[in-house]
């Protein structure tokens, strides 16, 4: 199956929407590092925010201080999430869990 041709148009607004998803990332990426917002309120707050709820929780993790990618994997198979699971796709009980997992563990600032 191949992609439906688009116009000029509709490519340049689908560049712009890219940039404008990337640059919101690349702006919360640095907010989680500084500690001005924190990762519990990423997750409360994706139900609000489609570029918060399209992240993959490991990313998420991966931008908290102090966690890398060995802290980030056992934050997520200590609550039982794939690794490629993304923000909007936890289920209440994960997503709760995981918010407990990161206030337990300190990582909430």
């Amino acid at each position: 199956m191949t992609t439906p041709a688009r116009t000029a148009e509709q490519r340049t607004d689908a560049l712009a929407g890219a940039l404008a998803v990337r640059r919101e990332r690349a702006r919360l990426r640095q907010a989680l590092k500084a500690r001005e917002i924190s990762g519990v309120d990423v997750l409360e707050g994706a139900d609000d925010n489609a570029v918060w709820a399209g992240l993959k929780v490991i990313w998420l993790l991966e931008c908290l201080p102090g966690v890398g990618a060995v802290r980030a994997d056992r934050f997520l198979s200590a609550v039982d999430i794939a690794r490629s699971r993304r923000v909007q796709g936890l289920g209440v009980r994960q997503r709760a869990a995981l918010i407990a997992e990161l206030t337990r563990r300190g990582r909430h600032e």
